[in-house]
């Protein structure tokens, strides 16, 4: 297993980190598993055996189940890994059950860390932006959680650019914890994270952990325009695919690569992401020990130039901003100089 040190922190993530939504099965999450604690354990095991150090759950997978699961899988080997967890959805009747305000946050993070069987969550992420809550009440939440040691490091989830930097800001100009990691959608199918998100956490630190990275299992190889996946038939539609001819032919430029490697379009597609700038550890699940095993050896290849070329070429998104963004895909390094006489 590779380890890359997650952000500005000290802490160090394997490069993959084990997802666990299909825990469980229970409502909002039921399309996309149900593994259960007899099959988490051997999954949980699996990952453990392969140096995986970090699990990934939210509060909302199957409306908690996810989360107790998770700690009874791990059991006592929870001492020597990092756990992830989230908070923001709703998760009960209450008008006060949802949301990043003080209440929530800290009455969410204690039902956590009861359902996870520990004293501490190695990684908290705001879940995505609540715009009815003042930033300042959620990251003075999260110090105190800090402070009171039920929280280690902090993070952001679907934060769009101006919401992370604003975060940052904030906790800059209060001493509050500063987004270690921040947590996004990016994959040889969604690479609009290169615009500004991935520059962004370049510039200022802020490491990512990628979610879906085979975009919902589309870009395993197992699927094609006449043989739809488990999830399209049960009617997910996340992530969303914007232009499916495309997808397709990045499907195809896969498949081939692996058959000339020997090995998976999937691990394929996991060791573009794992060599993409800034990408500190790729956040994987599966219904079954095989495809956990496949994703884990993504971590063994090294993808040659003309390669990653070729699915830079056949994946490139649309380029919107063509003065400044351009061929840019780390445009962090640009100074104040560079806009002069921008449009």
């Amino acid at each position: 297993m590779e380890y890359r040190t997650l952000g500005r922190s000290g802490l160090r993530v394997s490069a993959i980190t084990m997802g666990t939504m299909t825990f469980g099965g229970g409502a909002f999450f039921d399309k996309v598993g149900s593994s259960g604690v007899a099959e988490a354990r051997r999954q949980v095991d699996l990952c453990l055996d392969a140096g995986v150090n970090l699990f990934d759950t939210a509060d909302v997978y199957s409306k908690g189940l996810a989360e107790e699961i998770l700690g009874e899988a791990l059991g006592p080997k929870r001492v020597d890994v990092l756990i992830a967890s989230k908070v923001r959805f709703t998760m009960g009747p209450g008008q006060n059950d949802v949301g990043l305000s003080r209440y929530h946050i800290q009455r969410a993070v204690e039902a956590s860390l009861r359902r996870l069987r520990t004293d501490v969550i190695d990684i908290l992420y705001l879940h995505e932006w609540d715009g009815l809550t003042p930033l300042e009440e959620t990251l003075s939440a999260l110090d105190s959680l800090v402070a009171q040691g039920k929280v280690r490091y902090v993070g952001a989830s679907n934060y769009s650019a101006w919401h992370l930097m604003k975060g940052l800001a904030v906790a800059e100009a209060r001493s509050y914890p500063r987004f270690v990691t921040q947590q996004i959608h990016y994959s040889l199918e969604a690479r609009e994270a290169e615009y500004e998100l991935v520059p962004i956490a370049i510039s200022e630190g802020v490491g990512i952990l990628v979610w879906s990275p085979l975009a919902g299992g589309l870009l395993s190889g197992k699927y094609g325009p006449d043989t739809p996946s488990a999830r399209q038939v049960a009617g997910w539609t996340e992530p969303p695919i914007r232009d499916v001819p495309r997808l397709w032919r990045i499907v195809e430029a896969l498949r081939r690569i692996g058959a000339e490697r020997g090995v998976s379009a999937a691990r394929i597609a996991l060791a573009w992401l794992l060599g993409r700038p800034g990408v500190s550890s790729l956040v994987v699940g599966g219904r079954d020990e095989a495809q956990f095993r496949d994703s884990l050896g993504a971590v063994e290849i090294t993808l040659t130039a003309e390669e990653r070329g070729g699915l830079d070429a056949i994946s490139a998104p649309p380029v919107i901003y063509p003065y400044w963004h351009q061929n840019q895909s780390a445009a962090s390094r640009f100074g104040p100089a560079d806009f002069r006489g921008a449009p």
